[in-house]
């Protein structure tokens, strides 16, 4: 099956502010990887817990695009650019922007939006390389071409509110950086690459030029956070090594995954045989579909470290999208394991299971897939999977249901609830599937609704 049909869609609530002109969230895409959705999490969790927010209740969602970014947008979640993974170089850095953010939510400066952000946009799974089986099918729509035309400046990108705002969600970044006892060198560092990029765009640092603008100017934020920053016990405290060596890891990770192939060669010659440059190769080479060296590359980093999931994962997907699902079932299996069936990796071992061909494996398939869509229900290639599984037991109630699923995230609105009351007609009365399937069916109703009235 071309991996047009696996890429699915769909969006987000648009960001907008009167005062600036952003591209919507809609146009852009949620990137989901694993690895750096722990990662993230974990950077950010000292942060809520010192501003004193739930963090079950805190989301951290990397955006696919090149500028220098992050924002909220309603709810407590925040919105990373994988630009500004790329532009940033510590973790601690990363932590600076996060802890910012975290003073929009705080402050209540997030816009509320009458969509579920979660449902929210175009999905890109980091861990399926999908698009590079597109690109070799000649679905060039679908192929991994998705990376913006070059990083904006970040001076009108970065953040999306007034400079009043900005200047107070500052000060709560320096707090929840205090409380949390990580340094606020980074956040130092970031802004004075953000003002190296306003120097070099021809963004004026003269103190006129603040009034034409939405944030304040770069040169006053480093010198106002200095005053307070270097003053703090936690300045000197030294950033964690772990961190920023996973940190390394998913950058080159995501510029592997992101850039065309020949920049991550040229960024990562062969001679570079650190653990990120080969992360990075081993993404360049299978999406050139030259299996032999990604997978050379994945060896390499299994053998220094063999009960790492992540490689694990990746063997697992050059594998399985190299035409080789028997062969893939092994390290997916062991990644599933190890990262306690991590619902992405959970969903790609579903994959590979159905992609042997071989019935005996729907079963464990079903499984693994039931349990990825109960941790993550916003997962709508989980979901195909799981409708194929069904249909090919000859379960058209449940495929139904499942499908009815992966449409309301697509926005297709009329098939799914077409989809949700067949299932819900078929099910048994009360059960949980047909209770879930009135649900969908109530929330395709809905957004027809909704979309009449707008028009």
């Amino acid at each position: 099956m071309r991996a047009r049909s696996h890429i699915q869609a769909y969006c987000l609530a648009v960001l907008a502010s009167a005062a600036l002109a952003l591209q919507p969230v809609r146009a852009q895409s949620i990137l989901r990887d694993a690895e750096t959705e722990e990662l993230l999490r974990d950077m950010a969790a000292p942060l809520v817990e010192a501003s004193e927010l739930e963090s079950r209740n805190v989301d951290v969602v990397l955006i696919n695009d090149g500028s220098i970014n992050a924002f909220v947008a309603g709810g407590q979640a925040i919105y990373v650019h994988s630009g500004l993974l790329g532009e940033a170089e510590t973790a601690i850095e990363v932590q600076g922007v996060l802890a910012h953010e975290l003073g929009h939510i705080t402050a209540g400066h997030a816009v509320r939006f009458d969509e579920r952000t979660k449902q929210a946009t175009n999905i890109s799974i980091l861990s399926l390389l999908l698009g590079v089986g597109a690109a070799l099918a000649g679905a060039g729509e679908a192929a991994m071409g998705v990376i913006a035309a070059g990083q904006q400046v970040a001076a009108g990108s970065f953040l999306s509110f007034n400079r009043d705002q900005e200047a107070a969600t500052d000060l709560a970044g320096v707090r929840y950086l205090s409380g949390a006892g990580i340094t606020g060198k980074g956040m130092i560092t970031f802004f004075e690459r953000l003002r190296g990029n306003e120097i070099r765009a021809g963004y004026s640092q003269a103190d006129e030029a603040a009034y034409a603008r939405t944030h304040p100017l770069s040169g006053d934020r480093i010198q106002m956070l200095r005053g307070l920053l270097d003053q703090d016990p936690a300045w000197d405290v030294p950033p964690d090594p772990a961190l920023q060596i996973r940190f390394e890891r998913v950058r080159a990770k995501l510029f592997g995954y992101l850039a065309e192939p020949q920049r991550t060669f040229n960024a990562f010659p062969p001679s570079d045989t650190s653990i990120p440059a080969r992360y990075a190769r081993a993404y360049a080479y299978h999406k050139e579909a030259r299996v032999e060296l990604a997978l050379a590359e994945t060896e390499a980093l299994l053998a220094a470290e063999p009960d790492n999931p992540w490689f694990l994962e990746l063997k697992g997907q050059v594998l399985l999208e190299s035409g080789r699902p028997v062969d893939s079932l092994v390290p997916l299996r062991r990644a599933t394991e190890l990262t306690r069936a991590n619902p992405l990796i959970a969903g790609m071992l579903g994959h590979a299971l159905i992609a042997t061909e071989d019935q005996s494996y729907f079963a464990e398939a079903e499984q693994v897939l039931r349990a990825s869509v109960q941790k993550d229900r916003y997962n709508p290639f989980a979901w195909y999977q799981l409708g194929v599984v069904y249909e090919a037991r000859g379960d058209i109630p449940r495929a139904r249901l499942a499908s009815a699923e992966q449409q309301v995230m697509n926005r297709l609105y009329p098939q799914a609830l077409a989809n949700a009351q067949a299932a819900e007609a078929y099910l048994p009365y009360g059960s949980p599937d047909w209770i879930r399937a009135q649900d969908v069916a109530l929330e395709a109703r809905a957004e027809l609704e909704r979309l009449r009235d707008r028009r």
